[in-house]
């Protein structure tokens, strides 16, 4: 098969698809490996150790999209590239599509096999590919909402930390997934007073068992967050379901009762966000204010730390990119359901559910598809 690693456009996006290594992995295993000029320079990947590790470079992605059988990104194709997209070519990338109506339409359009990094779910309900980058961006959102709580930056001129005879500051992590948990064990690192809520009591006992002692379980009710929010200086949301837009848990009226200068970091923003308030941003202007509290919503948080970012991606996608070039898309998704639950939108149809009632749109199984 013949395998397309395009540079990506986003804005301030650094990561590449794929490094040098994982090229090398798939000429080995026969497949070509076609790179766009400049890919992983972001990444600290030049296009040498791209060639030595047998890949073709090319100049243009109008040329990778006309060559390629399977197209890798790590955002999703932005509007420049819809028309470049070939019927029954595999667009194998994070798509967040339940929060991209405009998106969903051109892929239909296209009639592309378009499988998100995002939906591929193991029996454990894991979400393999999006683990890493999860694990990213929990870190990341402390980092960030603390260098916004900074009065410099508009914010409470908060110290998360607090300093001996000075009260920390309060940090409320609503999500206790991946993003939740990284994010909360930063925030203790810190010395930061954390609250971590989810509605799963499984899941509360468990991380009351590992978090340190300045984390505080609670359930994630409506009253509970209403009252946390009064005491919060940084508040990070890091709900997901899978494929699905996310669920909008802090209403505007609620930040009447924040205090001033507080900090939102919204993680759920790819998938819609899970504030009110909330729309996407960018790493050069990553921040807006409502009502007196800071937002900091950038739609592609790991893409600030490109280099750790892009070894995390490619280590946890790469057996996955393997097993399609190896096999096909239908071959694939056949013998492996994780794959089969990746495929979004096949040749015209919404074959995920999430998909197709955040727009109410058909859904078509994806097993009607495969010929089995």
């Amino acid at each position: 098969m013949i395998i397309g690693i395009l540079k990506e456009i986003k804005v301030a996006e650094n990561r590449v698809c794929m490094t040098p290594a994982g090229v090398e992995v798939m000429i080995h295993h026969d497949h070509e490996v076609l790179v766009e000029k400049d890919a992983g320079v972001g990444s600290g990947f030049t296009n040498d150790a791209y060639t030595k590790a047998g890949a073709r470079l090319l100049q243009t992605p109008a040329e990778i999209y006309t060559m390629a059988d399977m197209i890798m990104h790590v955002k999703e194709p932005l509007p420049s590239e819809y028309d470049l997209i070939r019927e029954d070519q595999i667009i194998f990338t994070y798509l967040h599509l339940a929060a991209d109506k405009k998106l969903t339409k051109a892929l239909i359009k296209a009639k592309s096999v378009n499988i998100a990094y995002e939906t591929i779910q193991k029996t454990d309900h894991s979400l393999p590919l999006l683990i890493p980058m999860s694990e990213v961006a929990g870190r990341m959102a402390v980092q960030e909402g603390a260098k916004y709580l900074e009065m410099t930056q508009g914010g409470r001129g908060i110290l998360l930390g607090g300093v001996p005879g000075v009260a920390p500051g309060t940090v409320v992590v609503i999500g206790g997934g991946i993003v939740g948990i990284n994010a909360a064990k930063i925030a203790c690192g810190l010395g930061a007073k954390v609250y971590l809520l989810d509605t799963n009591l499984d899941r509360l006992r468990y991380l009351s068992e590992v978090m340190p002692s300045n984390c505080f379980t609670v359930m994630g009710s409506l009253p509970n967050l209403r009252a946390l929010l009064k005491e919060a200086d940084l508040v990070i949301g890091a709900v997901l379901i899978p494929g699905a837009k996310a669920p909008k848990l802090i209403t505007r009226q609620m930040l009447k009762g924040m205090k001033p200068g507080a900090v939102l970091v919204d993680v759920a923003i790819d998938q819609g966000g899970c504030f009110e308030t909330s729309r996407p941003t960018t790493h050069t202007q990553p921040t807006f204010e409502v009502d007196g509290i800071i937002h900091y919503c950038v739609a592609n948080m790991p893409g600030a730390v490109a280099k750790t970012s892009t070894l995390a991606l490619t280590n946890a996608t790469l057996p996955y990119a393997l097993e399609i070039a190896e096999k096909g898309w239908v071959n694939a998704c056949r013998e492996n359901n994780e794959i089969r639950l990746g495929v979004n939108v096949v040749q015209g149809k919404v074959t995920y559910k999430g998909v197709a009632d955040a727009f109410g749109m058909k859904y078509t199984p994806i097993d009607s598809l495969l010929g089995e």
